[in-house]
């Protein structure tokens, strides 16, 4: 028996196809290399920074490893959106791919100061926004329709893997060489993305900034669905709370718990596990009411993050991080299930797009907090605090008007052009 027929059918199918097989191990591994670079991008910063304003530089490397993928969204959307998504990921794993072996050449060159490093990480992350979208969509235009389901959750998959396998690598090569030397190795993924791209045959297809509808279509789903609005925010808030977790965490392990890159990479690595055995659960979840499951994701995360807060052995905050990520891994696949089922599938590209840029600015612009955050407080008080502005944020949720825009329906449905759908959703209400 074939390793390949150990998989489910749907997976197996999948594999079949060509340029699945040539395209995919090319995505696992710029995956992995982003995993690393999770690790590597705040603790190059740590050692980069003058003494005593680690927190500030960590912040800021973490939020340009992100944040500019807004900028690149809106600046150049005019003419990036016309670009089929080969093309869109091959520009974003070039550009990628340049920046980041740059680190590693000023380093040896004497180079790398502060402002340097965050500069090259803001522009590796210009383009990242429509490489993200451009890996669903490319992938997606070389499998049947039918197979696209199975074809995004191997592309999840690997996202969730990454952050269990890449910072665990990236803490044992920390412990043998420099930060910079993982930032090349992301850097590497990125080039063998991009050759692989160029060996593959898709179909001539538009991004799916271009194929969407005109803005004001999605801005009245928006308005016709307050659940959709009422989730964004709920959302947005969760990922902003999420931010300085990033920023703390390293400093965390480095000044609370006078330890390595390796002690970090098993934190991250424990929270991915988690991650993935959560996910396991939404079938289970969708059974529930979703007011409570989604609150109690919220408030759940958080509560766990308050095992930083008091002194105890590490295994106490180890396990408490491995929990949140087992509560969060649900989350991601509930909100992406409620957006797809309440969206008329014609405008669906179109708010999911919409929906992707809003989010992009939550976490680094949290993280770009946590900076100046465990700066004054310290990073056991950072994190300890995330946490309890989780809870506040659930609660406020509970008493405010969201639930019932977002929360109230034990399972919402698709509106249908009749209005059974609408008469549908009063009634699950």
């Amino acid at each position: 028996m074939t390793p390949l027929r150990l998989l489910p059918a749907p997976y197996r199918a999948l594999l079949t196809l060509r340029p699945v097989r040539r395209l995919l191990p090319a995505l696992v591994a710029s995956d992995l290399g982003d995993g690393m670079s999770a690790v590597a991008v705040a603790w190059l910063a740590v050692g980069l920074a003058p003494e005593g304003r680690a927190g500030p530089l960590v912040g800021l490397a973490v939020a340009a490893y992100a944040l500019p993928g807004v900028l690149g969204a809106l600046l150049f959307g005019r003419r990036l959106r016309r670009l089929p998504p080969a093309a869109l990921l091959r520009a974003d794993a070039l550009t990628r791919a340049c920046f980041l072996a740059a680190v590693p050449i000023a380093l040896l060159c004497g180079l790398l100061h502060p402002a340097v490093y965050v500069g090259l990480l803001a522009g590796s992350s210009v383009l990242h926004a429509w490489g993200g979208g451009a890996r669903y969509a490319l992938l997606g235009s070389l499998v049947p329709e039918a197979r696209r389901a199975a074809a995004n959750a191997l592309l999840s998959t690997s996202t969730w893997m990454s952050t269990i396998a890449g910072p665990a690598l990236a803490g044992l090569l920390t412990a043998f060489t420099d930060p910079a030397v993982v930032l090349g190795l992301d850097a590497l993924t990125f080039a063998l993305l991009a050759l692989r791209v160029g060996t593959v045959d898709a179909p001539g297809v538009r991004g799916a900034a271009g194929a969407g509808p005109a803005p004001g279509s999605v801005r009245g789903v928006l308005r016709a669905q307050p659940v959709l609005l009422g989730l964004l925010l709920l959302t947005w808030g969760f990922n902003f709370l999420y931010g300085p977790v990033e920023v703390a965490l390293p400093l965390y392990v480095h000044d609370v718990a006078g330890a390595g890159g390796g002690l970090l990479g098993l934190y991250w690595s424990l929270f991915g596990c988690g991650a993935v055995l959560g996910t396991l659960t939404v079938g289970v979840l969708r059974t529930l009411p979703v007011r409570g499951v989604v609150l109690g994701i919220v408030a759940g995360h958080g509560l766990a993050l308050l095992t930083f807060w008091p002194p105890a052995p590490a295994l106490v905050p180890l396990t408490g991080f491995a929990v949140a990520g087992a509560v969060y891994g649900p989350y991601s696949a509930l909100s992406y299930t409620l957006f797809q089922e309440l969206t008329p599938a014609a405008l669906l590209t179109s708010v999911l797009a919409l929906r992707g840029a809003v989010l992009l600015t939550a976490a680094p612009l949290g993280s770009a907090l946590g900076g100046p955050l465990s700066g004054v407080l310290g990073a056991r008080a950072t994190l300890g605090a995330t946490g309890a502005a989780m809870v506040a944020l659930a609660a406020a949720a509970t008493v405010a008007v969201l639930p019932r825009s977002v929360l109230g329906a034990r399972r919402a449905r698709r509106p249908h052009p009749s209005g059974r759908g609408r008469r549908a959703g009063r009634r699950a209400r």
